[in-house]
């Protein structure tokens, strides 16, 4: 069917071993690109080891023998019947891959990314790629603008074409989205999408100007001017925020069609509840505004009250036969939602009923929620798409209250949502600000509050409080032997499980980033070391120490029992970018990983070619924390996280502990990050939206 020689050699950073050399990096032998295509995940069944022993024994006529003649397959040792024809089936589905897969090479596109181009377009891959091959960026997870741009330069797409310098202004775009804005200033967005095409600015600017004009005539542009300012986005994020904007207004402009009793409801809740909990002033004004107010929010820090004031609130809500619903954005927010309110929460992908076949959410203007008041916890959590989502699911006669803690990081998502409503001041806000007696005995909500209010936070070494640790560590080389220490020695003292703690970042990279400590902390958990080239050909230890694993594309070994997180959403599996589980099994035979995620009741499997959706989480930065609480919290804070360094950060990462949050680092980066109390400035326009008209084209 096929021929071997059709299959160039790759050279890719993450290559398998050449099984005829045994070399990792093997340029003389062709087999190379055949492994790394027959183990790319597309065939069920053909992981690299084995695809590596077909190649062995068939060489060039292994498509002939996977296409004529299947169950030969059974003459390789470790292939049974079962998985012979476990591997035809797949084979017949398919086959279609390798003249798609062929074409994808051709073009410079490396066995691992075809396979996932293939499994997203199927047959149709060909006539699409040749068309616009700039939609793999756009519309293919992994698969970056340079490697779509490389394809295109080989279907002899010219580095002026319109079409390139139009793909290259809306992947620009995309950057700013993805670092939370929505908008781009005009000559800003000019000079990023100019050097990522590497493009002079001066030379082609008749070029830029009509691939500007042509995707503003297309619709798919947009034009904001503000304070004499020009600033572009894309279509979708102009009409997400602006939707939002018109559905916050439409809803407040409605009276609330609730018929209360608000003195006698006022004179209760003034009163201790079955509890013996008195609410005081503050909580007492936010149970009122909810209940005449369509948009109410309420915000505070930890040891607030917010859960106490919610309780009581659901109470009211209850005695007065009032239909609402809890959600929240995560499944973990959900679950402490329920824990801490003793009712039902869900997520508000699970409310808004989110269909995979459309990507879709089955709750919208067309087929409004039935309730009167829908409660959304964690509301900092919400970027505009997912606010959108809920405003135009929500019937014009309920009452939305959204909670949460505007003091800390905004979304990780695009937009600044809650911190916009409230600037607004459109909407009625309350803010709780009294710190309980109770949560005064915690140095974790004490410290909380005094990073907030910009000072520096006293340890349980210099406090009677023993929830909240100080380590002065001068040396980031030294984390890894503070980690270890923490892990195997501090928190037995506190009688905290490792597996229940967390260590959270601002970082991905460098020795103090999320990369480093997490490759320590699994070689800590696992109690081994990385696998010997050998032992990754044999695909598991052969010894006493026998332990299943896996490795992505990128180089990270898994084994069973690790924790990992989900780096992107799935709608498919309904797991969630930040989702975090542990790996419970994984099997060779179906190629697959089985994942226990700690919101969800049932295991969810992915496939082997689907395990760079997942990445190590011993270590996750503080941004992935958001909305998750773990018994222990471990924050390195160094100079090296200089870029990072922001107050609501290290506000954020400390409201995350429960029982104990253990801050180590120099001095100096912590001074300097709770003096920072500007953030990260986010480009958006809701606030001007609900308050007055920016002049759009």
């Amino acid at each position: 069917m096929s021929n071997i020689n059709s299959f160039q050699p790759f050279r890719t950073k993450q290559a398998p071993p050449c099984y005829t050399h045994n070399k990792v990096d093997c340029a003389t032998c062709p087999t190379t690109a055949l492994i790394e295509f027959l183990g790319s995940g597309i065939i069920k069944g053909i992981g690299p080891s084995t695809a590596a022993s077909l190649v062995a024994k068939y060489g060039e006529d292994i498509f002939t023998i996977l296409d004529q003649q299947p169950m030969r397959l059974s003459e390789v040792s470790g292939i049974g019947i079962k998985k012979a024809a476990k591997i035809k089936e797949s084979w017949e589905k398919n086959k279609g891959a390798v003249t798609v897969m062929r074409f994808l090479q051709e073009k410079g596109i490396t066995p691992g990314y075809a396979a996932r181009i293939y499994k997203h377009y199927g047959n149709n891959t060909i006539p699409i790629v040749q068309e616009n091959p700039y939609r793999l960026a756009e519309e293919v997870w992994g698969i970056g603008f340079k490697l779509a741009d490389t394809a295109a330069q080989h279907l002899g797409f010219g580095r002026e074409s319109i079409k390139r310098i139009r793909a290259g202004i809306a992947h620009a775009i995309g950057v700013e989205v993805q670092q939370g804005h929505l908008y781009a200033e005009l000559e800003d967005l000019r000079s990023k999408a100019a050097a990522l095409l590497e493009l002079d600015l001066t030379a082609y600017a008749a070029q830029f100007k009509l691939a500007f004009q042509e995707l503003h005539a297309q619709g798919k542009l947009k034009l904001i001017s503000h304070l004499e300012k020009h600033y572009v986005t894309l279509a979708l994020y102009y009409f997400s925020e602006k939707g939002v904007a018109e559905r916050v207004k439409h809803l407040m402009s409605r009276p609330s069609e609730n018929s209360f009793n608000i003195a006698t409801i006022y004179d209760q809740i003034r009163l201790p509840d079955a509890r013996g909990v008195t609410l005081n002033e503050q909580q007492q004004k936010g149970i009122l505004t909810a209940l005449q107010n369509k948009v109410t929010i309420i915000t505070g820090g930890p040891g607030t009250g917010k859960t106490t004031m919610i309780k009581r609130l659901l109470d009211v809500l209850d005695e007065q036969k009032t239909h609402y619903k809890l959600a929240a954005p995560t499944g973990r927010a959900a679950k402490r939602m329920s824990e801490s309110t003793k009712r039902f929460a869900m997520t508000l992908h699970r409310l808004l009923e989110f269909d995979p076949a459309t990507r879709g959410f089955a709750c919208n203007e067309h087929n409004a929620l039935k309730l009167d008041y829908l409660i959304v916890d964690e509301a900092s959590m919400l970027d505009i798409f997912l606010a959108q989502a809920i405003l135009k699911a929500l019937p014009y006669n309920a009452h939305l209250v959204l909670i949460g803690d505007i003091d800390q990081l905004p979304a990780v998502g695009a937009g600044n949502f809650l911190h916009d409503l409230i600037a607004s001041a459109i909407v009625p806000t309350i803010h709780l600000n009294y710190i309980f007696r109770q949560a005064q005995d915690s140095l974790i909500v004490v410290n909380a509050h005094n990073v907030n209010a910009g000072k520096f936070p006293m340890s349980s070494l210099e406090n009677a409080k023993k929830d909240f640790i100080y380590i002065k560590e001068m040396l980031p080389e030294q984390m890894n032997e503070r980690l270890t220490e923490i892990f195997t020695s501090t928190l037995q003292r506190y009688h905290i499980a490792p597996e229940n703690a967390m260590v959270l970042t601002p970082m991905h990279k460098g020795i103090v980033g999320t990369g480093e400590m997490n490759n320590h902390l699994q070689a800590l958990f696992q109690n081994n070391t990385p696998p010997t080239p050998s032992a990754l050909r044999s695909e598991m230890y052969r010894g006493a120490n026998r332990k299943a694993f896996v490795r992505n594309r990128f180089g990270t070994t898994y084994y069973i029992g690790d924790r990992v997180m989900q780096i992107k959403n799935n709608y498919d599996k309904e797991v969630f970018n930040g989702d975090v589980g542990f790996i419970s099994d994984i099997s060779y035979a179906d190629q697959t990983l089985e994942i226990s995620f700690d919101a969800k009741r049932e295991t969810v499997i992915y496939d082997f070619d689907e395990i760079d959706e997942l990445t190590l989480a011993y270590a996750i930065s503080v941004h992935k924390s958001q909305g998750s609480e773990y018994d222990a919290v471990i924050i390195p804070l160094f100079m090296q996280h200089f870029m990072m360094l922001q107050r609501n950060l290290l506000y954020t990462a400390i409201t995350r502990a429960k029982k104990l949050c253990i801050l180590v680092g120099q001095p100096k980066a912590i001074a300097l990050a709770i003096k920072n109390n500007k953030g990260s400035q986010r480009i958006t326009f809701l606030k001007e939206y609900l308050i007055t008209e920016l002049k759009c084209r």
